[in-house]
This record gives C-alpha cells, structure tokens and sequence, in this order.
C-alpha cells in the first residue's frame, strides 16, 4: 500500500478550504439552518482575526496544546450558558402553550365539536348494534332476541 502522505508534499497545499464553494440542497430545513450558522461564523471569525481556521492552522499559528485550551474555554462557556439557562427555566412558567378561552368559543367551533358528538356516538350504536360475531341484529332476522346492551 503506498503512503498517501507523499501526495501533498508536491509543493501544492491542496486544502479542504482551497475547494470550489458548492452549493447543497437540503432536504432538512434544520439541517440548513446548522449550516448557514456554521458559514455565518466562519464569517464573523475571519472579520475578526483576518483569516481562516484552516489557514491558521495550515501556518502554525498555534499548537495543539493552544487548540486544546481554546476547546476546553469553549466548554466552560457552554456550561455557563446552560446553567443560566436552566435558571431562566427555573422562573419561567413551563407551559406557554395557548389556552384557548372557552368564553370566546365561536359558532364554528361549537359546530365542530357537535359534528365531533354525532360521529362518536353513531360509532358507539354500530359497536352496539353488532354481536360477538361482528354481526348486525338484521343479519339475524326480525325474532333475534340479543343479549347485548
């Protein structure tokens, strides 16, 4: 097997960073949504700094131990901002959600839930109407005597 490290020190620093942009489609909106924040980022970091992470690294401008530290401080902002977001939970209600006022209740919702009732309650006389069998009293003629309520 040859050694696929020689294929790089030709002269060229072909580097991920040096590719064509392609455009994605997504077929997860969330998906694009993680996506266009990681390129927002990239942005804003290389506004900041002036270059990229790849180039950065590509031009030693740190160690390893110096990405090691910057992953660990990165952490420990992370479990700040979940702390004080576990205490912005602790006072604040846990359900938004929107109850809907039932002296507002309009005509159509009335409607509704009266089409609802019918539905129901003619599902419940076919359940009644059938025995064991699945069978209806008119499948057993007119001297059918049930023993189903």
């Amino acid at each position: 097997m040859e050694n696929r490290d020689n294929e790089f020190d030709d002269g060229l620093d072909m580097c991920f960073s040096d590719l064509e942009e392609t455009n994605y489609h997504f077929r997860d909106p969330i998906v694009k949504q993680v996506v266009d924040q990681f390129v927002s980022r990239s942005d804003v970091g290389y506004n900041k700094y002036g270059q990229t992470l790849d180039s950065e690294r590509r031009q030693g401008v740190k160690n390893l131990s110096e990405y090691l530290q910057d992953v660990q401080e990165e952490l420990m902002d992370a479990i700040l901002y979940i702390q004080a977001a576990k205490e912005d939970l602790a006072c604040t209600p846990q359900c938004k959600c929107q109850v809907k006022d039932v002296n507002k209740t309009t005509l159509g919702d009335l409607a509704a839930l009266a089409e609802l009732k019918e539905k129901m309650d003619a599902k419940k006389q076919v359940t009644y109407d059938k025995d064991n069998f699945g069978y209806t009293k008119s499948f057993y003629g007119s001297d059918y005597v049930s023993n189903v309520s």
